[in-house]
């Protein structure tokens, strides 16, 4: 399918691994130029050579940790004109209720919650302007279903769901979309990240862990970056212009919702 957006640019943040590089790929296999960004420099610069070498598109780099106010700052001095915002962010560590304290919940929420609103705000009144745009976050399934060790999680992905009901709603008529992608598990550092949690707090390997932990997904297996990048750029094309302020599940069907 050609997605229409050849030539267009698009801002991906926390993209030089995982699902953010996997919506980075998609979207230049798409023809879209790219402002790629992430915290490692050394991987986001391998990241952006491999995209450009494949796939013969722009890629403008910063390394930058897109959560500060200074660092989102360096990042949107580098955009230019931005089409496209995936907003992406790595989770607050997990923890039982006990754990958190008030600053443990602000840094969850400056991560998870303000900074992607902080890059709406800055980037969607331009897309309005010119009559087009889209705007992907990348949350979890937890918005859905919480899932209890994952509670700083919980709570700042879902008031970024708040907020975007709201405003997609009100940026539609000028032709942008604001959707949000809802991860389950998916094969990447994180899922490595929990799955070691696991295997250490009960005395198992971490292949162990993430067998037990397939066996409660209906696909028993774990997602792939790339099909999660396929649907993000779906989202990011001519043909998603009527998906306004919509949760996607991307699970394996792991929560158990009838809507």
């Amino acid at each position: 399918m050609n997605l229409g957006i050849e030539g267009k640019r698009a801002l991906v943040c926390a993209s030089s691994k995982g699902l953010g590089r996997g919506c980075a790929v998609a979207l230049a296999e798409a023809g879209v130029d790219l402002v790629m960004n992430a915290r490692g420099a050394e991987a986001l610069e391998t990241t952006a050579e491999e995209i450009r070498t494949a796939h013969g598109v722009d890629v403008t780099t910063v390394a930058a940790d897109i959560t500060s106010d200074d660092g989102r700052e360096k990042v949107l001095a580098a955009c230019g004109t931005i089409d496209i915002l995936v907003n992406n962010a790595g989770g607050p560590p997990p923890g039982m209720w006990q754990d958190w304290e008030r600053d443990d919940f602000i840094a969850a929420l400056d991560a998870n919650m303000l900074a992607p609103i902080a890059l709406i705000r800055a980037l969607v009144p331009d897309m309005m302007e010119r009559g087009w745009g889209r705007v992907v976050n990348i949350t979890s399934q937890s918005v859905r279903a919480p899932i209890g060790v994952l509670g700083l999680s919980n709570s700042a992905r879902t008031g970024l769901t708040g907020y975007v009901a709201g405003t997609s709603r009100q940026v539609a008529p000028a032709g942008v979309t604001i959707n949000n992608l809802l991860p389950g598990v998916h094969a990447t550092d994180r899922a490595v990240f929990l799955d070691g949690g696991v295997a250490k707090a009960e005395g198992i390997t971490p292949e162990e862990a993430r067998t037990r932990r397939e066996a409660t997904i209906p696909a028993r297996r774990y997602g792939t970056p790339q099909e999660f990048g396929a649907t993000c750029a779906f989202l990011c094309s001519q043909h998603a212009g009527f998906i306004v302020g919509q949760n996607i599940l991307l699970d394996g069907g792991a929560t158990n919702l009838t809507m």
